[in-house]
């Protein structure tokens, strides 16, 4: 009974002291007393309220500024009276077009095979090829047949396979014929350019670009005074214009297989043909 009492009494000191150490400012717990007191104080956690979203001002609109009828419309996919006039020719199936076409045949059709014109029809293309609004240019426009060429009929005996009659074309574009009949009606005169400005079953127009190299306006010039050279002279006939050059196949065709067409075929004895 005794141990069991001292048992008792030894518990209860020890339970008294746990509790007089649960409170750090008691004697005996100084040293959970300075760590209580260097922790941390925890900040309190303050309730997220919701903000009021502020509405902006809205913006002013944007006016468009005022376009005065008659001038040309202004910005990133404006474009120029030429492209215009371009767009037109390459559509000649539509009504405007097709009317005025009809109406321009009728009455080239009346007139002669070589006719001068006071400006080009196709104002885009002839400023392209290099014509000027100024003294010694001269605009012809030029009417030729169509097809092949015009091989008579033999009487001779052969089948009619051998003759030799029909589906026989020159190895040299319209064009180019356009050209130089030109330049032989004018002697004087060097051909610039040419281009189509029309055709129907039988014929086919083309406005030819001259100019005179023996006028002073022309000799002035330093961007039209290379054409008064005498190594200009017959343009026409050796090929030297923008048609002439196709023809020789000098514009498009570059590379393997035609390493004979320059400077000519002739300088390569034909071979290239």
């Amino acid at each position: 009974m005794a141990s069991s009492a001292a048992a008792r009494s030894a518990w209860s000191r020890e339970i008294g002291d746990v509790r007089s150490c649960v409170n750090p400012e008691t004697a005996g717990c100084d040293t959970m007393a300075d760590e209580a007191k260097k922790a941390p104080e925890k900040k309190e956690r303050k309730a997220k309220t919701p903000e009021a979203k502020t509405e902006a001002a809205p913006a002013a609109p944007v006016t468009a500024p005022t376009q005065k009828p008659g001038e040309p419309k202004k910005g990133v996919g404006s474009r120029g009276m030429y492209h215009y006039m371009g767009e037109a020719w390459k559509d000649l199936e539509s009504d405007a077009m097709k009317h005025l076409m009809w109406q321009r045949l009728v009455d080239w059709r009346k007139e002669g095979t070589f006719v001068r014109v006071d400006k080009p029809l196709r104002l885009d293309r002839a400023r392209a090829l290099g014509y000027k609004a100024k003294p010694g240019f001269v605009i012809v426009r030029t009417k030729v047949r169509r097809g092949g060429l015009r091989k008579h009929r033999i009487k001779k005996g052969r089948r009619p396979k051998r003759k030799g009659i029909l589906k026989i074309t020159m190895r040299k574009s319209i064009q180019r014929i356009a050209e130089e009949r030109a330049s032989k009606k004018h002697p004087n005169l060097e051909v610039l350019g040419s281009y189509w400005v029309g055709e129907d079953g039988r014929h086919k127009w083309f406005e030819i670009m001259m100019v005179d190299p023996n006028n002073p306006v022309i000799k002035s010039d330093p961007k039209l005074n290379w054409i008064c050279s005498s190594k200009q002279s017959g343009r026409a006939f050796r090929g030297l214009t923008p048609a002439g050059k196709k023809g020789r196949g000098l514009v498009r065709t570059k590379g393997m297989g035609v390493e004979k067409n320059r400077p000519s075929l002739r300088a390569h004895d034909r071979q290239g043909t």
